[in-house]
Protein backbone atom coordinates (compact mmCIF):
# COMPACT_ATOMS: atom_id res chain seq x y z
CA UNK A 1 0.00 0.00 0.00
CA UNK A 2 2.94 2.23 0.82
CA UNK A 3 4.35 1.58 -2.50
CA UNK A 4 1.37 2.36 -4.48
CA UNK A 5 1.10 5.62 -2.57
CA UNK A 6 4.96 6.63 -2.74
CA UNK A 7 4.27 5.82 -7.00
CA UNK A 8 1.13 8.15 -7.37
CA UNK A 9 3.05 10.58 -5.29
CA UNK A 10 5.70 10.52 -7.89
CA UNK A 11 3.48 10.15 -10.91
CA UNK A 12 1.78 13.27 -10.11
CA UNK A 13 5.60 14.99 -9.45
CA UNK A 14 6.39 14.19 -12.75
CA UNK A 15 3.26 15.79 -14.36
CA UNK A 16 3.04 18.94 -12.37
CA UNK A 17 7.00 19.16 -13.73
CA UNK A 18 5.54 18.83 -17.59
CA UNK A 19 3.50 21.16 -17.09
CA UNK A 20 6.20 24.05 -15.45
CA UNK A 21 8.44 23.23 -18.22
CA UNK A 22 5.49 23.67 -20.73
CA UNK A 23 4.90 27.72 -19.00
CA UNK A 24 8.95 27.80 -19.36
CA UNK A 25 8.69 27.16 -22.82
CA UNK A 26 5.85 29.36 -23.46
CA UNK A 27 6.42 32.09 -21.60
CA UNK A 28 9.82 32.20 -23.51
CA UNK A 29 8.32 32.42 -26.77
CA UNK A 30 6.59 35.34 -25.27
CA UNK A 31 9.86 36.82 -24.13
CA UNK A 32 10.94 36.62 -28.06
CA UNK A 33 8.37 37.73 -29.13
CA UNK A 34 8.75 40.98 -26.92
CA UNK A 35 5.11 40.52 -25.17
CA UNK A 36 4.71 40.69 -21.54
CA UNK A 37 4.13 37.49 -20.22
CA UNK A 38 2.36 37.99 -17.17
CA UNK A 39 0.38 40.59 -18.99
CA UNK A 40 -0.62 37.42 -21.60
CA UNK A 41 -1.41 35.09 -19.23
CA UNK A 42 -3.77 37.37 -17.50
CA UNK A 43 -5.77 38.10 -21.04
CA UNK A 44 -6.15 34.76 -21.08
CA UNK A 45 -7.73 34.76 -17.71
CA UNK A 46 -9.86 37.99 -18.16
CA UNK A 47 -10.54 36.24 -21.44
CA UNK A 48 -12.02 33.34 -20.48
CA UNK A 49 -13.50 34.08 -16.87
CA UNK A 50 -13.66 38.24 -17.15
CA UNK A 51 -17.40 38.89 -17.57
CA UNK A 52 -20.62 36.45 -17.39
CA UNK A 53 -21.03 35.92 -21.40
CA UNK A 54 -17.28 34.68 -21.28
CA UNK A 55 -17.70 32.51 -18.43
CA UNK A 56 -20.91 30.98 -20.65
CA UNK A 57 -18.94 31.04 -23.90
CA UNK A 58 -16.40 28.48 -21.57
CA UNK A 59 -19.47 26.86 -20.15
CA UNK A 60 -21.51 26.44 -23.65
CA UNK A 61 -17.83 24.91 -25.36
CA UNK A 62 -17.36 22.77 -22.59
CA UNK A 63 -20.14 20.31 -23.02
CA UNK A 64 -18.92 18.72 -26.30
CA UNK A 65 -15.47 18.37 -25.74
CA UNK A 66 -16.15 16.59 -22.46
CA UNK A 67 -18.11 14.59 -24.51
CA UNK A 68 -16.33 14.13 -26.88
CA UNK A 69 -12.88 12.87 -24.86
CA UNK A 70 -15.12 10.59 -22.84
CA UNK A 71 -15.63 8.69 -25.81
CA UNK A 72 -12.49 8.58 -27.37
CA UNK A 73 -11.61 7.06 -24.25
CA UNK A 74 -13.01 3.92 -24.88
CA UNK A 75 -11.39 3.39 -28.17
CA UNK A 76 -8.07 4.19 -26.26
CA UNK A 77 -8.60 1.56 -23.35
CA UNK A 78 -8.74 -1.02 -25.87
CA UNK A 79 -5.69 0.50 -27.68
CA UNK A 80 -7.57 1.94 -30.55
CA UNK A 81 -6.06 5.33 -31.92
CA UNK A 82 -9.39 7.06 -33.06
CA UNK A 83 -7.87 9.66 -35.66
CA UNK A 84 -11.70 9.48 -37.23
CA UNK A 85 -13.62 11.45 -34.60
CA UNK A 86 -13.88 14.57 -36.36
CA UNK A 87 -15.44 12.90 -39.12
CA UNK A 88 -17.98 11.02 -36.49
CA UNK A 89 -18.87 14.34 -35.04
CA UNK A 90 -19.58 15.73 -38.58
CA UNK A 91 -21.47 12.59 -39.24
CA UNK A 92 -23.57 13.07 -35.92
CA UNK A 93 -24.70 16.72 -37.28
CA UNK A 94 -25.54 15.98 -40.57
CA UNK A 95 -27.89 13.70 -39.29
CA UNK A 96 -28.81 16.05 -36.76
CA UNK A 97 -29.35 18.28 -39.62
CA UNK A 98 -31.29 15.69 -41.90
CA UNK A 99 -34.08 15.47 -39.38
CA UNK A 100 -34.58 18.36 -38.37
CA UNK A 101 -34.91 19.76 -41.86
CA UNK A 102 -37.09 17.08 -42.56
CA UNK A 103 -39.73 17.70 -39.37
CA UNK A 104 -39.51 21.34 -39.31
CA UNK A 105 -43.06 21.58 -40.48
CA UNK A 106 -44.68 18.61 -39.23
CA UNK A 107 -46.92 18.49 -36.67
CA UNK A 108 -44.82 16.59 -34.14
CA UNK A 109 -43.57 18.38 -30.96
CA UNK A 110 -40.51 20.81 -31.02
CA UNK A 111 -39.31 18.62 -27.86
CA UNK A 112 -40.06 15.11 -29.88
CA UNK A 113 -38.06 16.54 -33.20
CA UNK A 114 -35.34 17.66 -30.97
CA UNK A 115 -34.44 14.46 -29.24
CA UNK A 116 -35.02 12.23 -32.68
CA UNK A 117 -32.25 15.14 -33.97
CA UNK A 118 -29.81 14.03 -31.23
CA UNK A 119 -30.87 10.20 -31.60
CA UNK A 120 -30.27 10.22 -35.23
CA UNK A 121 -26.77 12.25 -34.68
CA UNK A 122 -25.73 9.63 -32.14
CA UNK A 123 -26.27 6.74 -35.14
CA UNK A 124 -24.70 9.08 -37.66
CA UNK A 125 -21.36 9.18 -35.48
CA UNK A 126 -21.47 5.04 -34.56
CA UNK A 127 -22.11 4.52 -38.28
CA UNK A 128 -19.24 6.65 -39.41
CA UNK A 129 -17.38 5.12 -36.39
CA UNK A 130 -18.38 1.83 -37.48
CA UNK A 131 -16.83 1.79 -40.59
CA UNK A 132 -13.34 2.38 -39.43
CA UNK A 133 -13.91 -0.33 -37.63
CA UNK A 134 -14.82 -2.58 -40.51
CA UNK A 135 -11.60 -1.46 -42.15
CA UNK A 136 -9.73 -1.98 -39.89
CA UNK A 137 -11.07 -5.67 -38.80
CA UNK A 138 -11.95 -7.00 -42.10
CA UNK A 139 -9.78 -5.07 -44.48
CA UNK A 140 -6.42 -4.90 -42.19
CA UNK A 141 -6.31 -0.81 -42.60
CA UNK A 142 -5.03 0.85 -40.01
CA UNK A 143 -7.57 2.99 -37.97
CA UNK A 144 -5.22 6.09 -38.41
CA UNK A 145 -5.00 5.63 -42.10
CA UNK A 146 -8.79 4.46 -42.20
CA UNK A 147 -10.19 7.44 -39.72
CA UNK A 148 -8.34 10.39 -41.87
CA UNK A 149 -9.74 8.88 -45.13
CA UNK A 150 -13.29 9.47 -43.67
CA UNK A 151 -12.32 12.37 -41.95
CA UNK A 152 -11.77 14.03 -45.73
CA UNK A 153 -14.88 12.37 -47.00
CA UNK A 154 -17.21 13.84 -44.20
CA UNK A 155 -15.83 17.14 -44.52
CA UNK A 156 -16.58 17.10 -48.21
CA UNK A 157 -20.04 15.98 -47.85
CA UNK A 158 -20.91 18.75 -45.77
CA UNK A 159 -19.63 21.05 -48.58
CA UNK A 160 -21.72 19.37 -50.87
CA UNK A 161 -24.78 19.40 -48.52
CA UNK A 162 -24.31 23.50 -47.87
CA UNK A 163 -23.38 24.18 -51.92
CA UNK A 164 -25.93 21.56 -52.69
CA UNK A 165 -29.39 20.09 -51.70
CA UNK A 166 -29.29 22.24 -48.18
CA UNK A 167 -27.97 26.00 -49.77
CA UNK A 168 -30.01 28.83 -48.31
CA UNK A 169 -32.25 30.02 -51.37
CA UNK A 170 -30.68 31.92 -54.04
CA UNK A 171 -27.07 31.39 -51.93
CA UNK A 172 -24.89 29.32 -51.13
CA UNK A 173 -21.85 30.02 -48.93
CA UNK A 174 -19.67 29.05 -45.91
CA UNK A 175 -21.74 30.47 -43.30
CA UNK A 176 -24.34 27.03 -43.89
CA UNK A 177 -27.32 26.22 -43.90
CA UNK A 178 -30.19 28.46 -42.71
CA UNK A 179 -30.64 28.70 -39.42
CA UNK A 180 -33.46 26.67 -37.59
CA UNK A 181 -36.22 28.35 -35.99
CA UNK A 182 -35.55 28.94 -31.86
CA UNK A 183 -38.39 26.46 -31.04
CA UNK A 184 -36.10 23.60 -32.74
CA UNK A 185 -33.11 24.87 -30.17
CA UNK A 186 -32.30 23.03 -27.30
CA UNK A 187 -33.73 24.90 -24.33
CA UNK A 188 -31.33 27.14 -22.69
CA UNK A 189 -30.59 30.00 -20.26
CA UNK A 190 -31.94 33.40 -21.53
CA UNK A 191 -29.68 35.80 -23.38
CA UNK A 192 -26.62 33.47 -22.28
CA UNK A 193 -26.97 30.44 -24.59
CA UNK A 194 -26.06 27.79 -21.69
CA UNK A 195 -28.61 24.67 -22.30
CA UNK A 196 -28.43 22.78 -18.50
CA UNK A 197 -29.48 19.93 -21.06
CA UNK A 198 -26.22 19.88 -22.83
CA UNK A 199 -24.55 20.58 -20.09
CA UNK A 200 -25.88 17.58 -18.18
CA UNK A 201 -25.39 15.37 -21.17
CA UNK A 202 -21.59 16.35 -20.75
CA UNK A 203 -21.30 15.13 -16.90
CA UNK A 204 -24.15 11.92 -17.47
CA UNK A 205 -21.72 11.18 -20.37
CA UNK A 206 -18.30 11.27 -18.86
CA UNK A 207 -20.16 9.38 -15.57
CA UNK A 208 -20.79 6.79 -17.95
CA UNK A 209 -17.72 6.10 -19.25
CA UNK A 210 -15.95 6.23 -15.93
CA UNK A 211 -18.23 3.43 -14.41
CA UNK A 212 -17.71 1.50 -17.63
CA UNK A 213 -14.45 1.13 -17.87
CA UNK A 214 -13.96 1.09 -14.19
CA UNK A 215 -16.44 -1.36 -12.45
CA UNK A 216 -17.93 -3.71 -15.56
CA UNK A 217 -16.77 -6.78 -17.34
CA UNK A 218 -17.16 -5.42 -20.73
CA UNK A 219 -14.60 -2.25 -19.59
CA UNK A 220 -12.00 -4.71 -17.96
CA UNK A 221 -12.09 -6.85 -21.24
CA UNK A 222 -11.50 -3.50 -23.57
CA UNK A 223 -8.66 -2.63 -20.89
CA UNK A 224 -7.03 -6.22 -21.15
CA UNK A 225 -7.44 -5.93 -24.87
CA UNK A 226 -5.62 -2.81 -25.11
CA UNK A 227 -3.13 -3.97 -22.82
CA UNK A 228 -2.16 -7.00 -25.06
CA UNK A 229 -4.35 -8.09 -27.91
CA UNK A 230 -2.80 -11.74 -28.46
CA UNK A 231 -2.99 -12.67 -24.72
CA UNK A 232 -6.26 -11.23 -24.60
CA UNK A 233 -7.29 -13.50 -27.73
CA UNK A 234 -5.65 -16.41 -25.76
CA UNK A 235 -7.70 -16.13 -22.54
CA UNK A 236 -10.87 -16.33 -24.74
CA UNK A 237 -11.69 -12.53 -25.25
CA UNK A 238 -13.46 -11.93 -29.06
CA UNK A 239 -10.99 -9.21 -29.75
CA UNK A 240 -12.35 -7.82 -32.94
CA UNK A 241 -16.24 -8.05 -31.32
CA UNK A 242 -14.93 -5.94 -28.60
CA UNK A 243 -12.73 -3.58 -30.74
CA UNK A 244 -15.76 -2.81 -33.20
CA UNK A 245 -17.90 -2.11 -30.22
CA UNK A 246 -15.21 0.81 -28.79
CA UNK A 247 -15.41 2.31 -32.01
CA UNK A 248 -19.68 1.77 -31.93
CA UNK A 249 -19.20 3.30 -28.73
CA UNK A 250 -16.45 6.60 -29.14
CA UNK A 251 -18.50 6.95 -32.44
CA UNK A 252 -22.09 7.45 -30.28
CA UNK A 253 -20.02 10.13 -28.47
CA UNK A 254 -18.91 11.59 -31.21
CA UNK A 255 -22.59 12.10 -33.08
CA UNK A 256 -24.20 13.45 -29.75
CA UNK A 257 -21.23 16.07 -30.30
CA UNK A 258 -22.26 17.25 -33.12
CA UNK A 259 -25.95 17.19 -32.55
CA UNK A 260 -25.50 19.38 -29.60
CA UNK A 261 -23.31 21.49 -32.35
CA UNK A 262 -26.61 21.78 -34.19
CA UNK A 263 -29.16 21.79 -31.89
CA UNK A 264 -27.07 24.39 -29.43
CA UNK A 265 -24.42 26.23 -30.51
CA UNK A 266 -25.22 27.02 -33.74
CA UNK A 267 -28.54 26.65 -34.87
CA UNK A 268 -27.16 25.33 -38.69
CA UNK A 269 -24.78 23.33 -40.10
CA UNK A 270 -21.52 24.41 -41.32
CA UNK A 271 -18.52 23.00 -43.00
CA UNK A 272 -16.28 23.69 -39.45
CA UNK A 273 -19.06 22.40 -37.01
CA UNK A 274 -17.00 20.31 -35.22
CA UNK A 275 -14.80 23.44 -33.96
CA UNK A 276 -11.50 21.13 -33.45
CA UNK A 277 -13.17 19.09 -30.31
CA UNK A 278 -12.62 15.54 -31.71
CA UNK A 279 -8.62 16.38 -32.05
CA UNK A 280 -8.50 18.63 -29.19
CA UNK A 281 -10.31 15.99 -27.34
CA UNK A 282 -7.19 13.80 -28.18
CA UNK A 283 -4.84 15.75 -26.98
CA UNK A 284 -6.71 16.24 -23.47
CA UNK A 285 -6.84 12.14 -23.38
CA UNK A 286 -3.53 11.99 -23.83
CA UNK A 287 -2.93 14.48 -20.99
CA UNK A 288 -4.76 12.82 -18.79
CA UNK A 289 -3.41 9.58 -20.05
CA UNK A 290 -6.67 8.02 -20.32
CA UNK A 291 -8.02 8.64 -16.94
CA UNK A 292 -11.84 9.57 -17.13
CA UNK A 293 -11.35 11.19 -13.73
CA UNK A 294 -9.30 13.88 -15.15
CA UNK A 295 -11.64 14.73 -17.83
CA UNK A 296 -13.69 17.61 -16.62
CA UNK A 297 -11.09 19.60 -15.44
CA UNK A 298 -8.82 19.46 -18.10
CA UNK A 299 -11.34 19.49 -20.58
CA UNK A 300 -12.53 22.99 -18.35
CA UNK A 301 -8.95 24.07 -18.60
CA UNK A 302 -8.51 23.62 -22.30
CA UNK A 303 -11.76 25.26 -23.31
CA UNK A 304 -10.78 28.55 -21.15
CA UNK A 305 -7.62 28.59 -22.82
CA UNK A 306 -9.19 28.73 -26.29
CA UNK A 307 -12.40 31.32 -25.41
CA UNK A 308 -9.64 33.27 -23.30
CA UNK A 309 -7.47 33.51 -26.52
CA UNK A 310 -9.57 35.73 -28.16
CA UNK A 311 -8.88 38.20 -25.79
CA UNK A 312 -4.88 38.49 -27.27
CA UNK A 313 -5.06 40.35 -30.48
CA UNK A 314 -6.99 42.61 -29.06
CA UNK A 315 -5.26 43.49 -25.89
CA UNK A 316 -2.18 42.32 -26.85
CA UNK A 317 -2.09 42.53 -30.31
CA UNK A 318 -0.94 38.53 -30.11
CA UNK A 319 -2.16 35.52 -32.16
CA UNK A 320 -4.88 34.04 -30.54
CA UNK A 321 -3.13 30.70 -31.48
CA UNK A 322 -0.51 31.34 -28.22
CA UNK A 323 -3.41 28.69 -26.35
CA UNK A 324 -2.49 26.10 -29.19
CA UNK A 325 1.36 25.99 -28.39
CA UNK A 326 0.55 26.05 -24.64
CA UNK A 327 -1.88 23.01 -25.12
CA UNK A 328 0.56 21.11 -27.41
CA UNK A 329 3.58 22.11 -24.96
CA UNK A 330 1.91 20.68 -21.89
CA UNK A 331 1.03 17.38 -24.12
CA UNK A 332 4.34 16.81 -25.34
CA UNK A 333 6.02 17.47 -22.13
CA UNK A 334 3.55 15.23 -20.17
CA UNK A 335 4.70 12.32 -22.59
CA UNK A 336 8.03 13.00 -22.25
CA UNK A 337 8.31 12.72 -18.50
CA UNK A 338 5.94 9.69 -18.55
CA UNK A 339 8.34 8.54 -20.31
CA UNK A 340 11.31 9.53 -18.15
CA UNK A 341 9.26 8.35 -15.13
CA UNK A 342 9.04 4.90 -16.82
CA UNK A 343 12.71 4.46 -17.72
CA UNK A 344 13.64 5.75 -14.43
CA UNK A 345 10.98 3.49 -12.28
CA UNK A 346 12.81 -0.08 -14.44
CA UNK A 347 16.42 1.26 -13.35
CA UNK A 348 15.30 1.10 -9.49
Amino acid sequence: MLQKQTSRWVNLGFQFLAILVALAFTTLLLVLSGAPPIQAYKELILGAFGSIDNVSNVLIAWAPLLITTAGLLVTFAAGLWNIGIEGQITLGAIFTTWVLRSFENSSLSPTMIIILSIVAGMFGGMLWASLVGVLKTFGGVNEIFGGLGLNFIASTLVLYLIYGPWRRPGVASLSGTEIFPNRLWLPSISNLGISPWAFALGILGILIIYFFLRGTYIGLKLKAIGKNIRSAHTLGIPTWQYMMLSFMICGLFAGLTGALQVTNVYHRLLPYITSGYGFLGLLVAMLINYQAIWVAPITLFYVALNVGSVQLPIALKLDSNLSGVLQGFLVLFVLLMEGVRQKLTRKV
